[in-house]
C-alpha cells in the first residue's frame, strides 16, 4: 500500500509531500493543474518508462521518494530477495533525475537498477485508464491476463517443459536423419574404402619398419662381401690365430720374465674376449644380410601400397589404421541408423503425446477460467448501468507453442443482438471506461497489497452512471487502496480521502500544489466540479447532498 510520496523539482512541482491512506483516495482539480504530473512522478520512481524532460526548469536535478507498507507474504519480498536487497515491513523507493538525463535509483537506501524498480512496481501499483497501459485493450496480452486470473502458472510450466522436451526430441531426430542421409550419400565409397583398407590391413609404425628393411636389403649385397672378408681376417686364419700364438709365446717366457709379462698377457686375454664378441656381432650381421630377392620385392610392394593408400585418403601412413576405424564406424552407424532413427521417432511421438496432454489441460483450464471471468464481469456490469451488455472471452486455436495452442481475446457487445467485437473498438468512451473497470475489478481480486490507480476512468460518463462508477470504485477500495484522478463530482464525493491539485503563478514561475481537503473544503471543491468557476448556493447544496451519500 502506498503511504507517501515526496516530489522535488519535477516539472512544475517545486516541493510536494503527500501522505496517502487506505480506501478510496480521490484527486481533483482543473484541467492542466498538474494531476498527470503526480502520476508521471510516481511512474518515475517506480521505474516506468515515460517522458524524459521531468526536471523542473532551472533545477539541477529532480527527485521522487515513495514508501509503501509491505505486509508478510507480499510479492515484493520475493523481488527484493532475488535482487539481494534488504526487506522489511516498509519499502522506500528513491530516484533522482539529473538535468543531463542521468537517472539514479535506490531501494531501502541501496543502489539498484531501473529493472529492479519495474519488477517491484508490478507487485505494488497498477495504473489504469481509458487508454489502458496494461494490455486490456491489446489482444496480444489477453491470454496472459486470463492465465493470471486462472492461476495457470503450474499448468503453463508443465506445458513449457513438455514443449522444450518435444523441441529437443524433434531436433535430435532431425539431426540424426541428416547425419544418416549424409552417410548414406557416401555409402558406396565407404564400403569400397573399408574393404580396401581391411585387405591391406596396415599397422601403425609398419611403414617405417618396411622402409628400413627395404634399405637394408638394398644395401646388403654391396657390403656383405666386405663384412665376410672382415670376419675371415678376424677368424682362425687371421687375427684370432695370431693373437693366440702370441699369447702362447709369452706364456712360455713369463716364468723367466720376473712378472714383466703379466700385464701384457692380461691385455691380450681381454683382446681375445673383445675379438670374440666382435666376430659374433659380425656373424649376426652377415646372417641379416642374407635374404631372398623375392622378399625384397614383396617388401617394396607392400611399402608402396601403404604409401599409395595414404596419399589416396590424404592421411599419414601411420594414420591409416585409425582412418579405417573411422570409416568402419560410419558404416556401422549407417547400418544401425534405421533402428536408432526408429527409436528417435518413437521419442518424438511420446513427447508429442506429453505436450498434447499438457496443452489440452491448459486449454481446459483456460476454458473454465473464461466462463468464470465472463460471469464475474457480467455481474460487475449490472451495478455500472450496463446490465444489457455482454462480455465474452473467446478462446480459439492457434499454432502450438511453449504456452499451449490457444489465442485469447476479450470481446463485448453493448446491446443484445448487436455484433460482438474487440473491446477497444466496439465500446464508446463511457462504455469502455465501465467495461475496463468491471474487468479490472475481477482481475485484481486476490491481489492483496496492490495499489490501484485509475486515471480518469470515469471520463465520458455522468449522472447516475458516474455515481455507479464511483460506488464500484469505493467498494473496490474497501480493505485496500485505490487512487482515482477524476473530473466527476459523483466519484469525488464517494472518496474516503480527497486532495485538490491546483496551479499557481508566483514571480513568473508556475508551480503545482496538492492539498488535502477538510469537509467544508470538499463541499466547495465538489460544488466547483458541479457548477464551474461560479460556485452557487445550489451547487453547494448539491455537493452536500452528494457527500452525504
Amino acid at each position: 500500500m502506498l503511504r507517501g510520496l515526496d516530489i522535488s523539482d519535477m516539472l512544475i512541482i517545486d516541493r510536494l509531500e503527500l501522505g496517502f491512506q487506505p480506501g478510496l483516495n480521490v484527486l481533483t482539480g482543473e484541467t492542466g493543474a498538474g494531476k498527470s504530473i503526480l502520476l508521471d512522478s510516481l511512474g518515475f520512481v517506480l521505474g516506468w518508462r515515460g517522458r524524459a524532460d521531468l526536471v523542473r526548469q532551472g533545477a539541477e536535478q529532480g527527485e521522487v521518494t515513495a514508501w509503501f507498507d509491505l505486509p508478510p507474504g507480499h510479492a515484493a519480498h520475493a523481488v527484493l530477495e532475488e535482487a539481494g536487497l534488504p526487506g522489511g515491513d516498509e519499502l522506500i523507493l528513491r530516484r533522482i533525475n539529473s538535468s543531463d538525463g542521468r537517472k539514479t535509483s535506490w531501494v531501502n537506501d541501496r543502489r539498484c537498477s531501473g529493472e529492479v524498480l519495474r519488477a517491484l512496481s508490478d507487485t505494488l501499483v497498477e495504473l489504469h485508464g481509458q487508454h489502458d497501459d496494461r494490455g486490456l485493450l491489446n489482444p496480444r496480452g489477453h491470454r496472459s491476463i486470463l492465465d493470471d486470473f486462472a492461476g495457470n502458472a503450474d499448468a503453463i510450466g508443465r506445458c513449457r517443459r513438455a514443449w522444450a522436451a518435444l523441441s529437443a526430441a524433434r531436433k535430435a531426430a532431425q539431426v540424426a536423419a541428416a547425419e544418416r542421409d549424409a552417410i548414406a550419400a557416401e555409402e558406396e565409397f565407404l564400403r569400397h574404402a573399408v574393404a580396401e583398407l581391411d585387405k591391406l590391413d596396415p599397422q601403425e609404425g609398419e611403414e617405417a619398419t618396411l622402409d628400413t628393411k627395404r634399405r637394408l636389403m638394398q644395401g646388403a649385397e654391396k657390403i656383405r662381401a666386405d663384412v665376410v672378408n672382415a670376419y675371415e681376417i678376424m677368424g682362425q686364419n687371421g687375427a684370432e690365430q695370431q693373437l693366440g700364438d702370441a699369447l702362447r709365446w709369452l706364456d712360455g717366457a713369463a716364468s723367466r720374465a720376473e712378472g714383466a709379462l703379466e700385464a701384457p698377457m692380461a691385455a691380450l686375454n681381454r683382446a681375445m674376449v673383445e675379438l670374440d664378441e666382435a666376430m659374433s656381432g659380425v656373424a649376426d650381421a652377415i646372417d641379416q644380410m642374407s635374404f631372398n630377392p623375392l622378399e625384397l620385392e614383396e617388401t617394396e610392394e607392400r611399402l608402396f601400397a601403404i604409401r599409395a593408400l595414404a596419399r589416396k585418403h590424404d592421411v599419414a601412413p601411420d594414420e591409416l589404421a585409425g582412418f579405417a576405424g573411422t570409416l568402419r564406424a560410419k558404416l556401422e552407424a549407417l547400418d544401425a541408423g534405421e533402428a536408432a532413427q526408429a527409436g528417435l521417432e518413437k521419442a518424438v511421438r511420446e513427447a508429442e503425446a506429453d505436450y498434447d496432454a499438457a496443452a489440452e489441460a491448459l486449454s481446459a483450464a483456460r476454458a473454465r477460467a473464461a466462463r468464470k471471468l465472463d460471469k464475474a464481469v457480467t455481474a460487475e456490469l449490472a451495478p455500472l448501468k450496463m446490465e444489457r451488455a455482454v462480455f465474452e472471452t473467446r478462446i480459439e486455436p492457434e499454432e502450438p507453442g511453449p504456452e499451449g495452442r490457444d489465442t485469447v481475446s476479450f470481446t463485448v457487445a453493448t446491446n443484445p443482438g448487436a455484433p460482438a467485437g474487440p473491446l477497444g473498438k466496439i465500446a464508446s468512451g463511457g462504455e469502455l471506461s465501465r467495461f475496463l473497470l468491471a474487468l479490472k475489478v475481477c482481475l485484481t481480486q486476490g491481489q492483496p497489497g496492490l495499489t490501484l490507480i485509475f486515471d480518469e476512468i470515469d471520463r465520458g460518463v455522468g449522472g447516475a452512471t458516474a455515481d455507479a462508477v464511483g460506488r464500484r470504485l469505493s467498494a473496490l477500495a474497501a480493505g485496500g487502496q485505490v487512487l482515482v484522478v477524476t473530473h466527476s463530482p459523483q466519484v469525488a464525493a464517494l472518496g474516503a480521502h480527497h486532495w485538490r491539485v491546483a496551479k499557481a503563478v508566483s514571480k513568473g514561475m508556475t508551480t503545482s500544489t496538492v492539498v488535502p481537503l477538510s469537509p467544508p473544503e470538499r463541499v466547495d471543491e465538489v460544488a466547483r466540479m458541479l457548477s464551474g468557476d461560479q460556485v452557487t448556493d445550489a451547487a453547494r447544496a448539491a455537493a452536500e447532498a452528494l457527500l452525504a451519500g
